[in-house]
């Protein structure tokens, strides 16, 4: 009986090797050299094609590693650790750093087209992501406790989050605003200063005056604003800033012979 985990990396392991043959022909391969792995003929671009191979081969000795060990038989599992019955496992929490690190991939995608500052950007979030993201499974399967769970997380990361989030956050959104402001017109640029000065604002009232709301919902409203006003910043560094036309002061001298 094939497991759940070999079915996965099994699965993965064809679709590698498939598209490993399909780019050997692609590129140049000929006979049956992307077949046979260059034994009979050339395999075209030999980078891409050791790479999308070596994975298959990757993927395929760990299907059948879970298979060997049965993944999905608690009763194998149990009978390879020696005991009679497998503890149960903590119930693992939700996150939302799934979406905050696609957030973090497409700012990095966007920057190698558009601007380096925006590469990095979207690299200190996706770095900050797998470390939070990390964390979170750590502190899930710490103990049985789910409560306990969550205060031990927060101890440890508190000191590091809170500044760190704060100067990033802080740092992102003067960056992205002054973007806007630059591109924007005299008095667009006094509108749009005011609607994020509203909107940091409005966040902070909502937040301090219903201590018990989910805290969920605040993050949610924090995020789409601060995406909001990366993704203005984003445009408005494409569109460019606006003419500036420097003001001069009438000469006297020429007042004066006047």
């Amino acid at each position: 009986m094939f497991t759940t985990g070999f079915k996965l990396y099994f699965g993965i392991a064809v679709g590698l090797f498939i598209a490993a043959i399909v780019h050997g022909y692609a590129t140049g391969g000929g006979h049956v050299g992307p077949l046979t792995w260059g034994w009979k003929g050339g395999v075209g671009d030999h980078i891409g094609y050791v790479v999308l191979m070596g994975l298959s081969v990757v993927s395929g000795t760990l299907g059948l590693v879970l298979v060997v060990f049965r993944d999905a038989d608690p009763a194998a599992q149990a009978h390879y650790a020696g005991v009679e019955q497998l503890p149960s496992t903590p119930v693992v929490t939700g996150s939302i750093w799934p979406v905050v690190g696609a957030f973090g991939a497409s700012t990095m995608i966007v920057g190698l087209a558009l601007h380096s500052a925006i590469f990095v950007v979207g690299l200190v979030v996706c770095a900050a992501v797998a470390i939070e993201w990390s964390m979170d499974a750590w502190a899930d399967r710490a103990t049985g406790d789910p409560v306990a769970n969550r205060e031990l997380r927060r101890r440890v990361m508190s000191p590091f989050e809170i500044p760190v989030a704060g100067a990033g956050a802080v740092g992102i959104i003067v960056l992205a605003a002054s973007r806007i402001l630059l591109n924007a017109s005299p008095n667009g640029a006094v509108i749009w200063a005011g609607v994020i000065a509203i909107m940091i604002f409005g966040t902070g009232t909502l937040y301090a005056s219903k201590p018990k709301l989910n805290k969920n919902i605040i993050a949610g409203l924090a995020l789409v604003g601060a995406c909001a006003v990366l993704a203005g910043g984003i445009v408005a560094a494409v569109d460019g800033e606006r003419e500036f036309h420097p003001h001069h002061a009438d000469d006297p001298a020429e007042e004066h012979s006047e």
